[in-house]
């Protein structure tokens, strides 16, 4: 776990922190759309075919690829 000091009222300039630190961030919070780190990242195509092919055989749990294939598309986190 990683701990940090947080006071209130404090403005941040996110573009001051890298990207990979932004990740690792929102990875250690669960919130993270990605695979998470240590993981190869899927690209477009295979993460539609991974969707099809849990809806092929009425598996409804694809969300996870999903937020990656909006992710990848668009660049915003869900």
């Amino acid at each position: 776990m990683t701990y940090r000091t947080i006071t209130t009222d404090v403005e941040v300039d996110l573009s001051e922190f890298d990207t990979e630190d932004l990740i690792e961030e929102l990875e250690d919070r669960g919130e993270w759309p990605g695979l998470g780190s240590g993981n190869v990242q899927l690209d477009s195509k295979e993460l539609l075919e991974a969707i099809w092919l849990k809806r092929r055989v009425g598996n409804n749990d694809y969300q996870t690829e999903l937020d990656q294939l909006i992710y990848a598309a668009l660049g915003h986190v869900i």
